[in-house]
């Protein structure tokens, strides 16, 4: 540990600093974020862009009596580090530790707990206006991405910001995505200081009310100085909904950001600051390839990321991109669209080979399934492949755009059940759900990953919104068929027969679930589709058993179990169910293994609870 880092326990110590020794502290903090991610795994490029503006917003603002709300979160492990957390880096993820995220039980400088996109604007306006209607004096900082700008919400909340003319609100642009242009340098750093300065803008408020008597010459003044700074930067649009521009300015820069930020601490009104950061900054690995670098696995610093050796199993994610690519072979009218998850989605090859097929629509979620209704109304036949926990964030256009005009859209769900170490933020646990309550739409649980590409295919067949849920990582190894044949719709299977006790298994828990089934002889049941449930087979396994069990990784309240309890009702069977799945409770992070077997999903914890639950019902 070097000596200024190891002295920082809380932002209050950052703030006795000198002004000249920040930058030592800016290399120390980023080589202890390379250093603890190299050993732990986690979000990487996006911390090293963050070190010099995690400084200064904690050197300028009074936390945690100011509020920092960072969008996403993934970019906040300087801010853990500064914040009474550098111990614990080594706990990052894992279960037990620190989440990579912000949290707000884990920490009162983690004012508002984020991992999905766009929502920092709207939090931080909420935080300024209770701060106004206490009569308390705080400010609310909002650090968002450019990525994080695509969606419709900060939109929104920018619209909504923009009539409070009296609020202490910064919204924090952190532009990465574009390298540091000629014009960021002395001269527009000081056009940045310039114009965020308390001289310009009591010049400007003077000629304001001087020019107010005069109306054409106010008007002129107006557009002569949302012209002249347009000229110099993309000011206009955000002028426009209320708020003061700065910027753009080196966010690698702390003798320009600190000045700004002070100069924007004492103004009133909306600010919006514009920061050029670069990701992997500081590492020319992570610099070179910050996509590689986005969530590496533990690595040597020295080496950098090494290839890992070809698995013979694919993961799940490969099979959907490989099927994708077969199936647009096939047919010309399939399209593509990814919320901005491209290499997350596995859609890498399919834009390579049909570029004119795939739509990144940016995060936009809300966006990406009307959109994909829009395709469908025209003949076409859209997949969309989005993450369980994103699809959340479009359930009205799912509803409404989607299911109600019952149009062909297949919804190829990526990380469907418990995604370990970014826990609950992106766990897929309430997927089958919120979908099976729709009208029109069929949920399918694919079994392993030969069954993911025959289903994506039966899917792809029907004439109404279908969605294929399948979960991180590999399956159990079944080898996958090279053509594009369908299984029958809504139609389950046997696959080990037994006495007395019948397991229902929708998905991928089948493996377990045929362990603990031979260990308790009993009849295993692969599913396969949740909607329509297959009524037949729940029939004949009520007939001819004494209990049921129903096995699923989603939320048991309203899942695939209930329809099951539906079912058996409807049918006049009352048969005892025992429904095993995700709790309702929010799953922290941790290894996926540990986790299901902490809900007894694993084939012991299976056995066990069945067990426990036959001599209770005797």
């Amino acid at each position: 540990m070097t000596s200024l880092l190891a002295s920082i326990e809380q932002p209050a110590d950052l703030r006795q600093l000198a002004r000249p020794q920040l930058p030592t502290l800016a290399a120390e903090l980023r080589q202890f974020v390379l250093d603890s991610v190299s050993r732990t795994g986690g979000h990487l490029s996006s911390n090293l862009g963050t070190v010099e503006l995690t400084v200064a917003l904690h050197y300028v603002f009074n936390t945690p009596h100011d509020r920092i709300v960072w969008d996403v979160g993934h970019q906040t492990y300087p801010h853990k580090i500064l914040t009474g957390r550098r111990d614990r880096m080594g706990t990052l993820r894992q279960l037990g530790g620190i989440s990579g995220f912000p949290k707000r039980d884990e920490s009162e400088y983690d004012s508002f707990g984020t991992a999905h996109s766009s929502t920092s604007i709207s939090a931080a306006l909420g935080m300024a206006v209770a701060a106004r209607q206490k009569g308390e004096h705080r400010h609310a900082i909002a650090v968002i991405g450019d990525g994080a700008m695509t969606a419709g919400m900060a939109f929104e909340a920018l619209n909504n910001a923009g009539v409070h003319d009296d609020l202490p609100l910064l919204v924090i642009l952190n532009d990465n995505d574009m390298s540091i242009s000629p014009p960021v340098g002395a001269l527009n750093r000081y056009l940045a200081q310039l114009m965020s300065g308390q001289f310009y803008a009591a010049a400007k408020n003077v000629g304001k009310q001087v020019l107010r008597n005069a109306p054409p010459l106010f008007e002129l003044a107006k557009r002569l100085e949302e012209h002249a700074k347009g000229m110099v930067v993309p000011a206009t649009l955000f002028e426009k909904f209320g708020f003061n521009y700065v910027g753009p300015i080196d966010g690698h820069d702390l003798d320009s950001l600190i000045p700004t930020l002070e100069n924007l601490r004492h103004l009133k009104g909306p600010q919006f600051l514009h920061v050029v950061t670069k990701k992997g900054q500081g590492y020319k690995l992570a610099e070179a390839d910050p996509v590689a670098y986005h969530g590496p696995g533990k690595f040597d610093p020295a080496v950098g990321l090494v290839k890992a050796a070809a698995v013979a199993s694919p993961t799940y994610t490969q099979v959907f991109g490989q099927w994708l690519c077969d199936m647009a072979a096939k047919d010309h009218r399939l399209v593509g669209i990814t919320p901005a998850m491209r290499e997350g989605s596995g859609m890498v090859e399919f834009e390579r080979r049909f570029p004119g097929r795939y739509h990144d629509v940016g995060i936009a979620e809300q966006h990406a399934v009307t959109f994909a209704g829009g395709l469908a109304c025209e003949g076409l036949k859209p997949v969309v492949a989005i993450y369980s926990t994103f699809l959340q964030r479009a359930y009205d256009q799912l509803i409404h755009d989607v299911a109600l005009q019952n149009l062909p859209v297949v919804f190829a769900l990526d990380r469907a059940g418990l995604v370990g170490a970014d826990g609950a933020t992106h766990a897929g646990a309430y997927d089958i759900a919120f979908l099976r309550c729709i009208p029109n739409m069929a949920v399918a649980c694919p079994a392993d990953e030969a069954e993911c590409r025959a289903l994506l295919s039966t899917a792809y067949e029907q004439n109404h919104p279908v969605a294929v849920r399948y979960p991180r990582g590999t399956g159990p190894g079944v080898a996958l068929p090279t053509h594009l044949e369908a299984l029958p719709y809504g139609q389950g299977e046997v696959r080990r027969t037994g006495q007395r006790v019948a397991l229902l298994v929708f998905g991928t828990l089948l493996a377990p679930a045929l362990v603990a089934g031979e260990a308790l002889d009993a009849t295993v049941a692969n599913m396969r589709w949740v909607k329509p449930l297959d009524v037949a087979l729940l029939q004949r396994l009520a007939d001819s058993h004494d209990a049921l069990v129903t096995v699923e990784e989603g939320c048991t309240m309203g899942g695939a179990g209930s329809a099951v309890l539906e079912a058996l009702q409807q049918l006049g069977c009352a048969k005892p169910v025992l429904q095993l799945g995700l709790p309702d409770v929010f799953i922290d992070h941790g290894d996926p293994v540990r986790l299901l077997a902490l809900q007894g999903l694993d084939a012991p914890g299976m056995q066990a609870s069945i067990g426990r639950w036959l001599a209770e019902l005797k």
